[in-house]
């Protein structure tokens, strides 16, 4: 059974949403409870004994410094392509950490650390069952949980894709050349890097959903949600 030996948490982003509050901080910084939302995601990584954590920083990087100091195992992974291109470059300049990986976006809560568990079986997405219209990425599974397709438009069936994914060292090779044949060979750059593996080189994986409830992850999208979140979590997080 592959048991994840590292992480990759995506944190360069410009994270407009929130915006004016990002203009001097970066998302993954913005504190919830008093704590930056990174921190909660290299918390739940340590508590699963995932120490070997990578850091892609682009926007406003140099904030982004301490984390090294304050959480040993840490490193940065500066993103130079961060204002020109997509997320897609993020992994693309973290390609080399892909082994039995788990990715993770830095601007998130995780609330139920138990969904980072080191062993796992099959590479794949965490999703939760949904039954009203969700604009977020909708997965389409079968009885085995094998994504069958995916909806990036949105849909009122089916299991939200969150930005938590799982690889074995095998997918993560082959997703590793599929990045490079898309960034480098195509100069496919402003798609998601999750586009290369849902949708151009489908064919190259079975995925599979990983169901987790939905609330055990946290996305912050607006400074009203970030208001609202903050006074439901007085002092969870800390």
């Amino acid at each position: 059974m592959p048991k994840i030996d590292n992480a990759i948490i995506m944190a360069a982003g410009f994270g407009t949403r929130m915006r004016p509050l990002t203009y001097k901080t970066p998302k993954p910084l913005v504190e919830v409870d008093g704590k930056p939302m990174i921190e909660s995601v290299i918390d739940a990584l340590h508590e699963n004994g995932i120490n070997d954590i990578s850091v892609v920083v682009g926007y406003l990087a140099a904030q982004f410094d301490y984390l090294p100091q304050k959480f040993p195992g840490v490193q940065l992974i500066n993103n130079p392509y961060y204002n020109r291109y997509n997320n897609i470059s993020s992994l693309y300049v973290a390609r080399d950490q892909l082994h039995n990986t788990v990715i993770l976006d830095g601007d998130q809560l995780i609330m139920n650390p138990t969904i980072l568990k080191r062993n796992f079986t099959h590479s794949g997405y965490a999703g939760s069952p949904i039954s009203s219209w969700s604009d977020e990425w909708i997965m389409h599974v079968d009885k085995h949980n094998v994504v069958t397709s995916c909806d990036r438009d949105g849909g009122d069936q089916g299991w939200r894709l969150y930005s938590l994914s799982k690889w074995t060292a095998s997918d993560s090779s082959k997703l590793k050349q599929d990045l490079v044949q898309e960034f480098e060979d195509r100069h496919n750059r402003d798609i998601y890097w999750d586009d290369v593996a849902m949708f151009r080189h489908f064919a190259d994986f079975t995925l599979t959903m990983m169901p987790i409830n939905s609330g055990d992850i946290i996305e912050v999208d607006s400074i009203e949600q970030l208001a609202a979140i903050n006074k439901l979590l007085k002092g969870r997080l800390n």
